[in-house]
C-alpha cells in the first residue's frame, strides 16, 4: 500500500508540475523566445500612412507588441516617437527598434537595427526623412557627433525627447498660407 501511495504522489505532483508549466506558457510567462528585428521588404508600409519605407530616405522604426505576430512600421522616427508618446490604445511594447544611422546609408537604409530606447537621437539636422525633418538614431556618441559635425542638429537620449518635439501636423500648424 506504501508503494502504491508512494506512486500516486509522484503522478499527482507530475499532473499538477505540467499543469502549473502549461498554464504559465498559455499566460505568456513561459516564452523566452527574444524578439529580434525584421527587415525591411519592397512591400513594408508605414502603420500610419501607408508610405512604402523602401522608396524613402533616413532611418525607420520598428514596434512589437505583446501577443502580437507583426512588427507596426514607421517611415521615420519622429512617428515612431509620436505613438509612443501618444498611444491611441493601452498596449505593451516588447520591442522598439531602430536603424543606427552611423552604419545605415541615409538614402537608402537597410538593417543596422538597434533598441531604441537606448539609442541616441539628433534633432534638427538639416537631413529629412520621408516626412521631412526627423530623428537620426544612432548606437554610439562617436557616430552622432561626427553627424553633427557634418549635418547639425543636437544630441538627445531616448528619455529626453519630448512630445512637443515629435508633432505629427507636417509643419502645416505653422505655415500661415493654408
Amino acid at each position: 500500500m506504501t508503494q502504491a501511495f508512494s506512486f500516486r504522489c509522484v503522478a499527482l505532483g507530475l499532473l499538477m508540475f505540467s499543469t502549473a508549466t502549461l498554464v504559465g506558457c498559455e499566460a505568456g510567462g513561459g516564452s523566452d523566445k527574444a524578439l529580434v528585428p525584421v527587415e525591411i521588404s519592397a512591400g513594408t508600409t508605414c502603420s500610419l500612412d501607408g508610405m512604402l519605407l523602401a522608396d524613402y530616405p533616413g532611418p525607420k522604426a520598428q514596434m512589437h507588441y505583446a501577443g502580437g505576430t507583426e512588427a507596426e512600421w514607421f517611415c521615420d522616427t519622429i512617428e515612431m516617437f509620436n505613438v509612443i508618446m501618444h498611444p491611441e490604445q493601452a498596449r505593451r511594447v516588447e520591442a522598439l527598434y531602430v536603424q543606427d544611422m552611423g552604419q545605415a546609408d541615409w538614402a537608402s537604409p537597410k538593417g543596422h537595427w538597434i533598441d531604441a530606447r537606448s539609442a541616441l537621437y539628433v534633432f534638427g539636422s538639416r537631413l529629412h526623412g520621408s516626412m521631412g525633418p526627423t530623428a537620426a538614431a544612432f548606437a554610439n556618441e562617436a557616430d552622432a557627433r561626427r553627424f553633427i559635425d557634418a549635418n547639425g542638429g543636437r544630441l538627445l537620449r531616448f528619455d529626453e525627447v519630448t512630445p512637443e518635439m515629435v508633432v505629427l501636423d507636417g509643419g502645416a500648424q505653422h505655415d500661415h498660407t493654408m
